[in-house]
């Protein structure tokens, strides 16, 4: 009892937060390192700073000179750490599961399921015996994965498919000879068919045909728009995954460049790719990734097309709406996650009032205080420090001057 009790009151308090960093290939040696104040370049790719609950790799909770799973920490207090509001719509789990991305090297073409097929093919893999870690396994929890990604330097993505007339003029450019006569001859009269079968017919190419089709697109690439941005992406991904039919993508997706503080939203069965670039990354607390291409990782083409939303989409680049002095929202349907930037200057102080749900912080630029109202509880924060505030947690202020990203539950 006595344990429980002190776990309770800790539950109450600000708390930093120690982050695992996922090592993938295509990741920076440069960016995460340097956020988080370690010598650069890193000893290898540094791809995601991970801030949540996940199983696969949750945060440390730094309480009273040690370290504690973020899972076990929620589990001795949900309703003061996480929310009554939260627990009753997500459970006692954190819903959301907060990132810093750094692409040195292009992601894969990916989507990922909706609830209902995550929670399917998840069971589905568990009565099949794969393991959980196994590199073919498709679905590793049973849950969806709507995501935001915040661009915090130049950004390049693929978002959705084109739509169609633009998909048309795309294909002439770059395969006049290959796909775009097929592409012609579809039924242009129901549009998501059309958008199928093009995407499958290109995913089931082989041998002679695929490369006179890529070979094709570079050529064209190479000398007829060589400045064009797309041009561009197909020939830089050619060199990186030579061979590989998902060096058209640039071609049949929409091509987005995003400037520090703009965003793209992805909902589930969007078809995407994150290309280069540094941002923040907010979705809902999976890891469940569908690719098809421009990776050496694990690829089941028929599970990715029973995913796809196929309709052609606008990228829909955003920008955070100010709420208040000091912070400003990106606006998304999803139920799991908010994020917010939290601008705080010499003149104007960020002021937090205690009635919220559970909040992850992390400090981008600059230096500050976070004090918690009618109590002695003062937190220096400098650049690349992470916070956990409970639900339960007082009211707080922030002061100083930093540019800081906020993750919570709407």
């Amino acid at each position: 009892m006595t344990v429980k009790k002190t776990m309770v009151v800790d539950a109450q308090r600000v708390r930093r937060l120690q982050n695992p960093v996922m090592p993938y290939a295509w990741g920076s040696r440069t960016a995460i390192a340097d956020l988080t104040g370690r010598p650069v370049p890193s000893p290898q790719p540094e791809a995601e700073l991970w801030m949540g609950a996940h199983p696969k790799a949750p945060s440390q909770v730094i309480c009273n000179g040690r370290s504690v799973n973020l899972r076990d920490w929620i589990a001795q207090a949900p309703a003061a750490i996480l929310g009554e509001n939260v627990i009753r719509r997500f459970g006692n789990q954190l819903p959301f599961l907060f990132k810093i991305l750094a692409a040195a090297e292009p992601l894969s073409i990916q989507a990922h399921p909706n609830m209902a097929q995550a929670r399917a093919g998840y069971e589905r893999e568990n009565r099949a015996g794969i393991p959980l870690d196994a590199p073919q396994r498709n679905y590793r929890d049973g849950n969806h994965k709507p995501e935001i990604l915040c661009a915090l330097t130049e950004f390049w993505g693929l978002n959705g498919f084109r739509a169609i007339e633009d998909l048309r003029r795309q294909l002439s450019r770059y395969c006049p000879d290959t796909l775009s006569p097929f592409f012609a001859a579809l039924d242009h009269t129901r549009p998501e068919k059309v958008l199928r079968q093009l995407f499958e017919n290109m995913l089931t190419l082989q041998g002679q045909t695929k490369n006179k089709i890529i070979a094709d697109a570079l050529d064209r690439a190479a000398t007829e728009w060589p400045e064009d941005p797309i041009s561009r992406w197909v020939l830089k991904l050619s060199t990186a995954y030579p061979g590989d039919i998902g060096i058209l993508a640039p071609i049949i997706l929409n091509l987005v460049e995003l400037v520090p503080g703009q965003a793209m939203y992805l909902p589930a069965g969007q078809l995407h790719a994150y290309l280069e670039g540094v941002g923040i990354e907010l979705m809902a607390n999976s890891d469940n990734v569908l690719r098809g291409g421009l990776t050496p990782k694990h690829i089941d083409r028929d599970e990715l097309m029973g995913v796809l939303c196929f309709q052609s989409s606008d990228p829909g680049v955003m920008t955070a709406q100010p709420i208040s002095e000091t912070e400003a929202c990106f606006s998304t349907s999803a139920a799991e996650f908010s994020l917010a930037k939290l601008t705080i200057n010499a003149g104007c102080r960020h002021e937090a009032t205690p009635d919220r749900n559970i909040e992850i912080l992390i400090v981008l630029d600059g230096r500050a205080t976070l004090e918690v109202v009618d109590s002695d509880e003062k937190l220096p924060l400098r650049r690349g420090d992470s916070l956990l505030i409970p639900a339960a947690a007082a009211a707080y202020r922030i002061s100083g001057q930093a540019e800081i990203y906020k993750a919570t539950v709407p």
